[in-house]
């Protein structure tokens, strides 16, 4: 646990450290305003829950996009770079390699989320919202951008360079996303399933709306746990190449 902690610190401060981070984490926060602005706020006069409810639909989106983009340098840059060969060579194992990068972008993913806790806080200056669904909410948020995370290490475990980790890992999450349009599309029993492999709608709905399910909080730790263990799997299969 130690070593884990001590990469994921390293990969913290790199992400702080280096101009892509900030790129990131500026680019988020301006799309993240304007489409509160526009879609959210609007120019007609909306309820405080449905412009809360609205924000979260928003922040799933560029959550989603924030993941894809941090993870695309998490293990292909090494690789990229040719200094793989040291990670391969240190004492380090690849699960504890594969959490310290994840926990890293996790770490660095929450706190750009919570960055944007001004623009819900806005709605109180003409609304009332509760701030139980303000934080149920984020706790959402989280969540979506952990699986994502989990995808995105697997994708960048996958590429030969951060192009190819970013293509694998969107056409992954973009699957996951289109369950939920093959779920309604589907007939029975296989509508179920599919709406239950979906990261939005069924499982991120209750959370946009201020409720917490733990069916929705175990579906998304689990699919950290299966991507997480597939590139901790994509890693070790690399030593023996």
């Amino acid at each position: 646990m130690r070593e884990t902690l001590l990469i994921a610190r390293r990969e913290l401060a790199s992400t702080f450290n280096s101009l892509w981070g900030y790129v990131v984490l500026a680019f988020i926060l301006v799309v993240d305003g304007l489409l509160f602005n526009t879609q959210a706020l609007g120019e007609s006069a909306q309820t405080s829950t449905y412009v809360l409810e609205k924000f979260f639909e928003v922040c799933f989106g560029t959550t989603v996009v924030a993941a894809i983009l941090l993870t695309m340098r998490l293990i292909a840059e090494e690789r990229q770079r040719g200094t793989h060969l040291l990670l391969d060579a240190s004492p380090v194992s690849d699960t504890q390699l594969v959490l310290g990068k994840f926990l890293s972008a996790l770490a660095f993913l929450s706190l750009l989320t919570l960055a944007t806790a001004y623009m819900p806080a806005l709605i109180f200056v003409n609304g009332k919202v509760s701030l139980a669904h303000i934080g149920t909410g984020y706790l959402g948020l989280i969540l979506v951008g952990a699986a994502v995370l989990a995808i995105g290490t697997f994708g960048s475990a996958m590429g030969r360079n951060q192009l190819e980790a970013a293509a694998v890992s969107g056409f992954l999450v973009l699957l996951f996303l289109l369950m939920w349009k093959l779920g309604r599309m589907a007939a029975p029993p296989m509508s179920d399933v599919f709406s239950n492999m979906s990261l939005f709608d069924k499982h991120f709905q209750p959370f946009q709306r201020g409720r917490i399910e733990v069916a929705a909080v175990v579906y998304y730790l689990s699919v950290c746990f299966v991507f997480l263990s597939l590139a901790i799997r994509r890693m070790s299969l690399r030593r023996w190449q």
